[in-house]
């Protein structure tokens, strides 16, 4: 790591080792010659008497390369207030004098011991350190302010035109806005959330609808925002949208339309029941192209499904055969929504009734078991622990020829929730009645459990 080493003058240079022949340079040529890096010449210095604080910028700005000779070599953070040993290496103040305070009389770099305990500040590190991250941050806040007064400038301009120009301008501000959080926050202060929802409509069309659905789903919306949304001309114009988009805009619509269902409202709107709404995201979700699409229509799903009149519908459009076919093929976080969805819908009469009668149900299921994580165990024991119940002696016996009983046992012996294991006791109970003692031990395959 270079290192500082402090002459005589230590207010007035800075030696830079590790440059090759120990070059000795002034505040100025350091900063002007860019020799600490990353330095915009573009953007004017300020002077040392100006207060910005430092500790602030550094918090602000969080940046990933700092140059080695700003850091503390103990913390590995940049120095607020940089002391100088005696042995020329310089450290962050409050991280030596807690290393003293150890017991350590020693540099932590060198290892050399201390002849001399005393600490120097050093007065021309502090002013480079200064001067870099105060340059960094008026560069932050120069292009901050320029992202929001070009934010503004097109909300404006979304008053006045219309046609191509229109989607022009939506299209810069959709990027600008998922971007930058600043563009986002000067949308929502300046009442961007009410001119966007104005642009949604039943004669909108699909690419202005688009793009005004990417800048929404970017933005944080209050419930007076939400409930303007919510009317059913606008959510129709989003299902469409869901039905004939590209995959990132089905993405938005499904994750713009979840931000809405919370509201209390949402009971009472039918829209977010239609037949229409659950064909498309069924086609997301079976999308295998597109994770993220998988996701968020699995997500938007699971909130629906908390309504009996959704998880019908579901079951009618043929949704359960299809979330049961996708299960071996997606990633954990999308699998345990859909587990989630499935035992849901087995809480119906329909449901249960399908997932019975889809041959391949129990044993994916049991395969699940104990394989990816306690919530998906928990809701595929669920799913048996109801399809068994329905039909004892069907699928009891499908489920324990397909490993159910070692996989049980497998449950109690863990060290999973109580009530889990508790349920699986049970399941394994139920399973038994149709075997005799030696058949059903032999079934539970104890000694490969065990192993």
């Amino acid at each position: 790591m270079p290192m500082f080493q402090a002459p005589c003058k230590r207010d007035a240079v800075a030696v830079l080792e590790g440059s090759g022949d120990g070059q000795i340079l002034d505040l100025d040529t350091a900063v002007r010659d860019g020799v600490l890096g990353g330095v915009d010449s573009g953007v004017v210095g300020i002077g040392v008497g100006e207060k910005l604080d430092l500790g602030k910028m550094i918090e602000e700005l969080d940046l990933s390369e700092v140059p080695s000779v700003l850091i503390c070599p103990i913390s590995l953070e940049p120095m607020q207030d940089p002391v100088t040993l005696s042995t020329g290496q310089t450290y962050e103040r409050s991280n030596i004098l807690k290393w003293f305070s150890l017991g350590h009389f020693t540099c932590p770099t060198t290892m050399q011991e201390l002849w001399d305990d005393s600490i120097t500040p050093n007065t021309t590190l502090y002013r480079l350190i200064h001067t870099w991250f105060s340059q960094k941050y008026l560069l932050m806040k120069k292009r901050s302010e320029d992202v929001q007064g070009r934010a503004l400038e097109l909300l404006e301009t979304l008053k006045k035109v219309k046609g191509q120009a229109r989607v022009q301008a939506l299209k810069e501000l959709h990027l600008l806005v998922a971007a930058h959080a600043t563009a986002r926050k000067a949308l929502i202060d300046e009442g961007g959330v009410s001119m966007m929802s104005s642009l949604l409509g039943p004669f909108t069309s699909h690419v202005v609808g688009s793009e005004v659905i990417g800048v929404l789903v970017s933005l944080t919306l209050d419930s007076e925002s939400k409930k303007s949304l919510m009317q059913p001309a606008k959510v129709s114009l989003m299902v469409d949208i869901l039905n004939e988009g590209s995959i990132e805009t089905k993405i938005n619509c499904a994750r713009l339309i979840e931000s809405l269902i919370d509201e209390k409202d949402f009971r009472s709107s039918e829209i977010f029941k239609s037949h229409s709404l659950l064909v498309g995201l069924m086609r997301l979700v079976k999308d295998k192209r597109h994770t993220n699409g998988i996701c968020a229509g699995l997500s938007l799903l699971k909130t629906l499904c908390l309504h009996t009149e959704v998880k019908n519908l579901l079951v009618s459009i043929g949704a359960v055969s299809q979330l049961v076919e996708l299960l071996s093929g997606l990633e954990p976080d999308c699998l345990e929504m859909a587990l989630s969805i499935l035992d849901a819908l087995a809480s119906s009469p329909e449901g249960i009734l399908v997932l019975k009668d889809c041959s391949n149900t129990i044993p994916i299921l049991v395969k699940l078991l104990m394989k990816v994580s306690e919530n998906c165990t928990q809701y595929a024991l669920s799913i048996l622990w109801s399809m068994c119940k329905l039909a004892p002696e069907e699928c009891s016996l499908i489920a324990v020829e397909a490993g159910l009983a070692a996989k049980l046992l497998l449950v109690i012996q863990s060290g999973c929730n109580p009530i889990l294991k508790q349920q699986s006791a049970e399941l394994l109970k139920l399973c038994s009645l149709n075997y005799s003692d030696t058949i059903f031990i032999s079934k539970c395959k104890l000694t490969r459990t065990i192993q």
